[in-house]
């Protein structure tokens, strides 16, 4: 296993939304025998309110704040050993201070969908306030794509068999004694 994950037993999936970090995320921890949390749950327990109010009654630059928050309470707990699979939201790696949180305490793998797959997925979605609008819903996945490179490590998941995305991910060179 990578020296630096077993310094900083972190995993922090990042993409965009709709591309499975949730899902995949939760499988992968399974596998590993680690914890899973997914930063949008945590946000949500914190304030007492789903995403959508959030974003709703305090607007992005308050969740944003939040997401933050919730990030270095994740990174805290793994440099304290506890190995965990953390999920981001689809826009945290694109704040400075949080990919430097999560580039610092552990190992980043961007999962990338295709948009048309994505799309397919959030259609009967209501829970994401920056799908609503589906010219800025492209417009951001075409923006963010730029700060998800800068992950250490890209699977490509397509629209596969989430195991098989698993498989993968426990094929990296991370993973490799």
């Amino acid at each position: 296993m990578l020296l630096k994950l077993k310094q900083t037993p972190g995993i922090y999936l990042v993409g965009f939304m709709g591309c499975g970090k949730s899902t995949i995320g939760a499988r992968l921890a399974d596998e590993l025998g680690w914890s899973f949390f997914d930063l949008d749950q945590e946000i949500e327990k914190a304030a007492g309110e789903p995403v959508t109010e959030i974003f709703k009654r305090h607007g992005e630059a308050e969740f944003r704040r939040l997401e933050t928050e919730a990030l270095k309470q994740r990174v805290q707990d793994v440099r304290g050993g506890r190995p965990q699979v953390v999920a981001l939201g689809g826009g945290a790696f694109t704040v400075q201070d949080n990919y430097e949180l999560a580039t610092t305490h552990g190992v980043t793998i961007w999962l990338d969908a295709p948009l048309d797959v994505i799309e397919k997925r959030i259609a009967v979605e209501t829970h994401r306030p920056l799908a609503a609008d589906p010219v800025r819903f492209r417009a951001l996945y075409e923006d963010r794509r730029q700060a998800y490179a800068r992950a250490d490590y890209r699977i490509e998941t397509f629209d596969l068999e989430k195991d098989y995305v698993v498989a993968r991910i426990l094929a990296l060179p991370l993973f490799q004694p």
